[in-house]
Formats: structure tokens, C-alpha cells, sequence
């Protein structure tokens, strides 16, 4: 066996499909397919049974999978170890940031720092689910969370504040009517969904979405009232708070790396550049900024 088919098994296992496999690994398909055939021919045993739910590693597959963990620690470890030493301003970078933020209120701040640093090669990728620094699907992390992994590094850079929004014809006609709003559901994340259940009590939900994205075009178009992250809501002129930010919704915003790349040039980089950025728009995340 060779690292290379380790590497793709432990994609198909991790992720227990073949299209995930094929996405985490950024090839086709019919490659990863061909390429599980063949180990499994090479080892002349099963090392996947394919169910309902999708794919179960075999008694054999276990054991595969064992041993792939382990050559992988020892490649990283000799990849962390060769990256710690590495002083240039060069080379690809891998960012992790959720979606709404990063095709927001992040993205200038991106584009400056891609601008200064002409030789890296900045890759972003969004995701509202943790891409694993320990395995090195990323390098630099932006999450929201009150309790970070402590196998990572990194700095609380600042407090996101969260309110309650609707449009402002809706608003209005609810203040007109007398009604009481409709509420979104949300299911992007445990953070919405817990907070939607306590501010909405048992209310059915008609309307529900599971990306903040989704939730913000809904609410402009007036179907009913959410929870937003200030830095989306207060950026919209058709919206308004329904009800200020509560403390109980306050996540911190961290930029996480991984130890072994604590001393690695770029990454050192782009955390000095993000943490001055989001310093200087800290009234926009915190919920300071005025309304429409």
C-alpha cells in the first residue's frame, strides 16, 4: 500500500460515501471508485460494505483504518514540523470561514490582505461545519464559538451580538394589526436552532431554511421574524430589530490555527492581518453600529 491509498480511504471512511470522498479529495467520482476497487483487490479483502445509510467499513476495513490513522499522524507531524520553520511570504494558505460572513463582511478584508501578499496563495473555503485543522483540510479557522477545541490555537478577537429582525413593512404591519409574528425556522446551526426554539417557544413553523443566507432573503421578503447576526441585519436598510441584541446570544469570533503552524510566516500573516481588520469593524459585529 501507499500513502496515496490510505489517503483516499480514509476520505471514504471519514465521510462514508464515495461523492463525499470525492469532494473532500477535490477529484471525480468514478476515480475514487475505480481506486477503492483496486485496494481492495491489491489486499484481496472487502474493506467497504455499501448500506441504506451509505458506506460501513468491514472488520478488515477497521483495521486499515487503524493503521492509516497512524501513518497519517506521522505524516503530519513531518509536515507540521518542516512548515514551522517556513519564514516566506509564500505558498498556499487554506482559510475555513462560515459562509455568511465570509461572502460578507469578510471578503474586503480577504481581498487586502491577497492584495499585500501577492505570493500567497489564499484559498477560502466556507463552511458552517468545522473543517478539521488536525487532519489539514485548512490551516487558519474564523468560527463562532463560545468553546473552542483545545487541541487549536488562536485568540477570541471579538464578541458577535445577535438580534431578533423582521422587515420593516412587516414590522409595520404587525404594529398596525396587532398580530403576532411569524417565525422562521432555522436549522443552519445548534446555536439558531436552540435560540428560534427558546424566543419562539411551540410556534409551528410555515417558512425554514438551513443557511442564515436563506433565513436573511426570507425575512426581507416578509415571510416572518429571525434571529441575525448584527453585522448581517444592521447592513440591510429594508430591516429592522424586532428586539435588541440579548446577551444570551453573543458567540465569540476566533481566529484558530493549528500549533504545529504557530510559526509559519503566511499563516502568522493573514492572523495579524484578519485580527486588526475585525478590531477596526468591532462595533459592526458587536452590534453598536445605528440602524437604517
Amino acid at each position: 500500500m501507499n500513502w496515496d491509498d490510505l489517503r483516499l480511504f480514509l476520505a471514504v471512511a471519514r465521510s462514508g460515501s464515495i461523492s463525499g470522498a470525492a469532494k473532500q479529495l477535490d477529484v471525480q467520482h468514478s476515480t475514487v471508485s475505480r481506486r477503492m476497487r483496486k485496494l481492495e483487490e491489491k489486499l484481496g479483502t472487502r474493506l467497504v460494505e455499501r448500506k441504506k445509510t451509505g458506506y460501513e467499513l468491514t472488520a478488515a476495513g477497521e483495521d486499515v483504518k487503524q493503521a492509516a490513522l497512524r501513518m497519517e499522524a506521522e505524516m503530519l507531524a513531518v509536515d507540521g514540523a518542516l512548515q514551522n520553520r517556513d519564514t516566506r511570504l509564500s505558498g498556499p494558505l487554506r482559510v475555513t470561514a462560515i459562509n455568511n460572513m465570509a461572502s460578507s463582511v469578510l471578503m474586503p478584508m480577504f481581498a487586502r490582505f491577497s492584495e499585500q501578499h501577492p505570493q500567497v496563495e489564499l484559498h477560502i473555503m466556507v463552511s458552517n461545519s468545522d473543517a478539521s485543522l488536525a487532519q489539514r483540510e485548512a490551516d487558519v479557522a474564523i468560527r463562532l464559538s463560545n468553546s473552542p477545541p483545545d487541541t487549536l490555537i488562536g485568540k477570541r478577537v471579538l464578541t458577535v451580538a445577535s438580534a431578533i429582525y423582521g422587515s420593516r413593512a412587516y414590522l409595520h404591519s404587525l404594529h398596525q394589526t396587532g398580530r403576532e409574528p411569524h417565525w422562521l425556522g432555522v436549522t443552519c446551526c445548534g446555536f439558531h436552532r436552540t435560540w428560534t426554539r427558546q424566543a419562539g417557544s411551540t410556534q409551528p413553523h410555515r417558512f425554514i431554511s438551513d443557511d442564515t443566507l436563506l433565513t436573511l432573503a426570507a425575512i426581507k421578503a416578509g415571510v416572518g421574524i429571525s434571529i441575525l447576526p448584527c453585522f448581517m441585519g444592521d447592513a440591510e436598510p429594508q430591516l429592522e430589530r424586532y428586539a435588541p441584541p440579548d446577551p444570551a446570544y453573543h458567540l465569540g469570533l476566533w481566529i484558530l490555527l493549528h500549533p504545529d503552524l504557530k510559526r509559519t510566516a503566511r499563516v502568522l500573516a493573514f492572523r495579524d492581518h484578519m485580527t486588526a481588520a475585525l478590531e477596526a469593524e468591532r462595533a459592526l459585529f458587536e452590534g453598536g453600529c445605528p440602524q437604517y
